[in-house]
């Protein structure tokens, strides 16, 4: 390596990273994040490697790695060398190797990510939205992550929202004391505010700023599948996709089905992912994919080959300025149209990985017996007939590459799904996921708890998977 180049005082967000790669026609980059799959002594540090497109390292990369990395028989270090990584500009260093000079290059990581958004978005509309005469007020919790000056810069500086509209806006190595999670269970100070009904918008983003959550006013929830079908039927509000068009979607597997609503109405096609960035990024070098997402509060364009929370961010206020409507009134117009999709999903955490092990394998055996097909599940009024089942396996389209194993789906007659999906969190730890999912058509039915709409069929899961049993475990970890 002969050029490092570094986010000024060593913090950069996931998303910055990518765009910064693919800016300079990088070979890759290296992220230090409290964020992606950590390891550790106490689980709290991961290294996800970046590829030439900006976007995660695909599995072939990282399994030649590995072998490689099983060969290494020496490496060198330089414990002398000392970076300022608060002056912007070049600094060199002799350290006798075959680069000469050693360059490392530090950057307003800030300013280059500005420079792509003002190339998406219609900044004045964005502007007139929270200065204008019909303003409204927004909420932005960077939970102390990397995200603060992002923020300020872009969402106070640039776009003129208030300077106290951001909150948590100073990154510190223990975020404040609370998980950097954006989602119900650890975004309480936001949600607290919005039930004040004195803000329009809220927003907060996790730890490397790639994941988001939003809230409207009085802490109406967006959940995040919902959230990337809204944006899917309104990206006409976006300039870059006036321009650029539409060529497909992309969902994890986990993830609900209200973007394929979408995107039959607007014909076109849906690519059904097993869960982890690098799957969409075969799909958008190729020029199939123009927006994808995830069920864990990450959603993305073909603009950077990772998730980003501020763009999607920004694409829910350009929504706002264009259609002149509450978040409220913005969801639930969708649902009118497209239906709802009750979802939820419960987190098992930190369980030791025989036993959760085991609980998927059981359960494998269970679903995929051709005695479980057709069966009917009778739970209170409701009745649930399997339709299919399978252990979900991905062929990338582009390379042929397969994936198995991806996780367990069930698929009722009336479409509803569940999902168990094994998450590892540690080389510790595991963490055991299901998904509930159900549609509704009706807009009469589209103001009911989804915990209650739901019950049932998680009724079914625990029925079926033993978890409780098997664990010791009264409930899940988080539900979101």
């Amino acid at each position: 390596i002969g050029r490092l180049v570094i986010g000024q005082n060593g913090i950069l967000s996931t998303p910055a990273v990518s765009c910064i790669i693919r800016k300079i026609k990088a070979a890759g980059g290296i992220i230090l994040t409290a964020s992606h799959s950590p390891g550790g002594p106490g689980g709290e540090f991961g290294v996800k490697f970046e590829v030439a497109n900006g976007g995660p390292a695909p599995d072939i990369v990282s399994d030649k790695i590995y072998q490689i990395s099983k060969t290494l028989e020496e490496y060198a270090i330089c414990p002398d060398l000392r970076v300022d990584l608060s002056r912007l500009g070049r600094q060199e260093f002799d350290l006798e190797n075959k680069f000469k000079p050693f360059r490392v290059e530090i950057v307003d990581s800030v300013d280059i990510y500005l420079s792509l958004l003002r190339s998406i978005f219609d900044f004045n509309a964005i502007r007139n939205l929270l200065t204008g005469p019909n303003q409204i007020k927004i909420r932005i919790d960077a939970m102390n992550g990397v995200m603060g000056p992002y923020v300020r810069r872009i969402l106070c500086d640039e776009l003129g929202a208030p300077a106290n509209s951001a909150i948590n806006c100073v990154p510190l190595e223990d975020f404040g004391g609370q998980p950097p999670d954006p989602n119900l269970t650890y975004a309480t100070a936001l949600l607290e505010a919005m039930r004040g009904g004195e803000y329009g918008f809220g927003a907060a983003f996790d730890a490397d700023g790639d994941r988001y959550m939003i809230l409207g006013q009085n802490g109406f929830f967006v959940n995040a599948s919902d959230s990337l079908a809204v944006i899917a039927a309104n990206l006409s509000c976006i300039p870059y996709f006036c321009q650029m068009g539409v060529r497909g979607f992309g969902r994890s597997m986990p993830t609900s089905t209200a973007l394929d609503k979408v995107a039959k109405v607007m014909k076109v096609p849906v690519y059904e992912t097993p869960a982890g960035w690098r799957y969409f990024s075969n799909l958008m070098d190729s020029g199939r994919c123009s927006l994808c997402g995830e069920e864990s509060f990450g959603t993305g364009s073909d603009h950077l080959r990772e998730k980003d929370g501020l763009w999607a961010v920004l694409v829910w206020l350009s929504i706002l300025a264009a259609r002149k409507q509450t978040v409220e009134e913005i969801v639930r117009d969708h649902w009118t149209k497209f239906g709802r999709h009750y979802y939820c999903r419960f987190d098992y955490e930190a369980l030791e990985p025989r036993t959760a092990y085991f609980i998927m394998r059981d359960l494998e055996a269970l679903i995929t017996d051709k005695s479980f097909s057709h069966q009917q599940f009778a739970v209170g009024n409701n009745i649930y007939s399997v339709e299919r089942t399978d252990s979900f396996e991905y062929v990338d389209p582009v390379d042929g590459t397969v994936t198995k194993r991806q996780g367990l789906r069930i698929i009722f007659s009336d479409a509803s799904r569940l999902i168990f999906r094994m998450s590892a969190s540690s080389h510790v730890r595991a963490t055991l996921r299901i998904y509930a999912e159900s549609y509704e058509k009706d807009p009469s039915q589209h103001n009911k708890e989804p915990q209650a709409v739901l019950s049932p069929l998680i009724a079914i899961a625990l029925k079926i998977s033993q978890i409780h049993e098997r664990t010791g475990r009264k409930g899940p970890t988080v539900i979101t």
